[in-house]
């Protein structure tokens, strides 16, 4: 939006080509993720917070953080938040490098992939297309009045008006700013007068679980008090909402039941939220979610390859009838054989530099995570030779074919709890552990959009620093005006204690300070190690079996009845899960499909939601930004020494 308006007042206008390129910049600038953004930086400080929090002090594993991933607890660059101190270096070029890293494995094993599958096998890739379409819509908001109201002059199949995306999204936005002062604007202003901020609204939801514990015992109940929860509903699929909500509320019935069956051991009246949850997952719903995962797993796998071998007699069959031998004879003309670059101006490069390319960064990071963690050399060599190219054609070629990706669980898991590593070091050091068929279809979706693949490069090395530039700028000034977590940040208050404990539980499989003197030890010891640690005392064989049991029912069941499998999705998602966003979020699904569908038409409806709710979130976003710039200069002011 800000660059197609720049433009147009320099009386300038941009092809659907170059907002798509912007667009993809935009998306690495805002690298990040729900509960760390901000780049890269805000996850450094997100270590700092972890190597200090309780949960690490518990598990004793305060002075065990290897300074290549950390500074030590009690140095300054963690004492005094200073982002910029000589401590923070070693962290932040690995930070860098590894970002660096997949860029280069982004365009090497990225682009082989795709070349193989699109190129030669001539896959379909039928997703592809649905999200070039959604690229391309983006670029709406560059059209002018006139051509909007031409655009609502239109109708759809139903005999009802269009009404135009841009239309939509600037009333999202409206909503959004005003919702937005309420939630953002007010405690940040008030922030910066007064000691603590003033939260209209409860942040980030409103707890009741010491409220509701004498007819919910153990069971975390609340509210998150946001609009934008009811916009989401309309956007998500129906059916896997309506499983979701399922789901939560038989948690809601079956976590009383299993207190008081004295499965749920843990939990103590007065616990609040994350603790109530926290004690759960690992009496129960942890080993629940581990089976599920399973059980997804094998269904994933059993429907791709059923799928896939649909496919392959459906190719052999129009193969028969010659369907379609024109236009496979000359797009295979025009891209030629695997090892031969096109000239078709799609931007592509010879595929023996993409090889060439991905040899030397995965010897770059073979190489650094054996510096860091000596002694697993062999499981480096197999995961990046053997089987991360593996993974990654499985699901290039799966992609190709049915538009499904599939992935082994738990296989990073279970490699560092079998590797007989003694240490925490193995959980944070890079282990070159990936899957890079979806790159193939991020090729295909471009080649569809008309950008040369060039261009996305030339994007990407011009957005990566100044994405580490900005966030570090940002994570310094802020980290060092206010102690994040804290008052000022209730979100990341309860997030990251949560976070913390769930992941220091599961660092707590290979952590045995009494042998780290030993190194490596064999399979069986490791094997009676584990079976000592806390990790492996959450860990529930009976729950794992029934919630894999139960899933594979459930999936069978819905299959002989014809069922939507999305509300079997919509369930695994929901399952033991916090029910905080679940009422406005069903809200907005049954709204949204016996309302809105029946005024405006089903495909108008599903065409208009996504807008209204990106232009609420950045109606929300452009307060955030505002109130940040207002405290940001505030606190510049108040630090000045005049």
């Amino acid at each position: 939006i800000l660059f197609s308006e720049v433009t147009r007042r320099a009386m300038k206008t941009m092809s659907k080509g170059n907002l798509i390129v912007l667009l993809h910049a935009a998306g690495v600038m805002m690298a990040g993720s729900a509960m760390i953004p901000g780049g890269p930086f805000g996850e450094l400080v997100y270590r700092a917070f972890l190597v200090t929090s309780d949960a690490a002090r518990d598990m004793g594993m305060r002075d065990f953080f290897p300074t290549w991933w950390c500074p030590k607890p009690d140095s300054p660059a963690i004492t005094e938040r200073l982002l910029f101190h000589r401590d923070w270096l070693k962290p932040a070029l690995l930070l860098a490098f590894l970002s660096v890293i997949g860029l280069v494995n982004k365009y090497t094993l990225g682009y082989f992939f795709f070349r193989l599958c699109s190129d030669v096998e001539r896959l379909p890739f039928p997703l592809a297309p649905i999200s070039a379409q959604g690229a391309l819509a983006l670029a709406d908001s560059t059209k002018k009045n006139d051509e909007i109201e031409s655009e609502e002059q239109q109708v759809d199949e139903g005999g009802r008006k269009v009404v135009s995306k841009w239309r939509i999204f600037s009333l999202g936005s409206v909503i959004g700013i005003a919702f937005g002062v309420i939630q953002v604007g007010v405690p940040a202003v008030t922030g910066m007068f007064l000691d603590k901020p003033v939260f209209l609204i409860p942040q980030p939801f409103l707890d009741t679980t010491t409220m509701s514990e004498v007819l919910l015992p153990a069971t975390p109940t609340g509210m998150v008090i946001d609009p934008g929860i009811i916009l989401l509903g309309m956007v998500l699929p129906f059916w896997a909402v309506i499983g979701s909500f399922s789901a939560i509320l038989t948690t809601l019935i079956l976590n009383p039941v299993l207190h008081l069956s004295e499965v749920l051991v843990q939990w103590q009246p007065g616990m609040n939220t994350v603790n109530t949850a926290f004690v759960n997952s690992i009496d129960f719903w942890m080993s629940f979610g581990f089976g599920t995962s399973a059980a997804i797993a094998l269904i994933s796998i059993f429907s791709t390859l059923r799928d896939v071998i649909r496919r392959g007699r459906e190719a052999r069959r129009q193969a028969a009838a010659g369907a379609g031998a024109a236009t496979a004879d000359s797009r295979q003309a025009a891209v030629g054989s695997l090892w031969k670059t096109p000239a078709i101006g799609r931007g592509d490069y010879p595929i023996a530099f993409a090889l060439l390319g991905y040899l030397a960064a995965a010897a770059a990071m073979i190489f650094l995570c054996n510096r860091l963690v000596p002694g697993i050399l062999g499981f480096l060599i197999v995961f990046t030779c053997v089987y991360n190219p593996f993974i990654s054609y499985v699901n290039a070629r799966l992609l190709g074919l049915t538009g499904q990706a599939v992935d082994i669980p738990f296989i990073r898991e279970g490699t560092y709890i079998l590797s007989g590593y003694n240490k925490l070091d193995i959980w944070l050091a890079p282990i070159p552990i990936a899957n890079y068929g979806g790159m193939a279809q991020s090729f295909r979706v471009n080649e569809l959009t008309g950008v040369r693949f060039r261009s996305l490069m030339k994007a990407d090395l011009v957005a990566l620093p100044v994405l580490y530039i900005l966030s570090f700028v940002f994570w310094s000034f802020i980290w060092k005006s206010n102690a994040v977590p804290s008052d000022i940040f209730p979100a990341a208050q309860l997030n990251w204690e949560l976070a913390s404990k769930s992941t220091t539980l599961l660092y707590s499989a290979t952590f045995h300070p009494e042998a780290e003197a030993a190194g490596m030890v064999g399979a069986a010891e490791a094997a009676s190690r584990f079976a000592d640690t806390e990790f492996a005392k959450a860990l529930h064989p009976r729950v794992i079996a029934t919630g894999g049991s139960i899933t594979l029912a459930l999936f069978i069941l819905f299959n002989i009845l014809g069922l939507p499998t999305l509300f079997i999705y919509g369930m695994i998602r929901g399952f033991g899960a916090l029910p905080h966003t679940m009422m406005l979020e069903i809200c907005g699904a049954l709204v949204g499909r016996y309302y809105f569908q029946k005024k405006f038409g089903s495909g108008n409806f599903l065409r208009m939601a996504p807008a209204l709710l990106a232009g609420y979130y950045t109606g929300v976003g452009l307060i955030g930004m505002g109130t940040i710039a207002m405290n940001l200069i505030k606190n510049a002011v108040s630090s000045a020494p005049f």
